[in-house]
C-alpha cells in the first residue's frame, strides 16, 4: 500500500518512534505545537490507525521509518 507521506510527516513519526513527546518536536523542529498535533492527526488518517502505537507499527511493517 502506498501512503502520501511528506517529508515533515516523515520527520515527525522518526522523532514519534524515538519517543519524542509533541513539545518535544515543537521545539526540536521550530515549529508551534498546533502544527504538531496537525501532522499526527493527519499522519493517523493516512494510515489509516487509531492511534500512535499503530501508527509505528504500520511506519515500520510499510518501511515508511526503519531501526537504523
Amino acid at each position: 500500500m502506498i501512503y502520501d507521506i511528506t517529508p515533515r510527516e516523515k520527520q515527525i513519526i522518526v522523532l514519534i518512534s524515538n519517543e519524542y513527546s509533541s513539545k518535544e518536536i515543537a521545539k526540536f523542529l521550530y515549529i508551534s505545537f498546533e502544527t504538531v498535533k496537525t501532522h499526527r492527526r493527519n499522519l493517523l488518517q493516512k494510515l489509516r490507525v487509531k492511534n500512535v502505537a499503530g501508527m509505528v507499527r504500520v511506519a515500520f511493517e510499510q518501511g515508511i521509518i526503519n531501526t537504523h
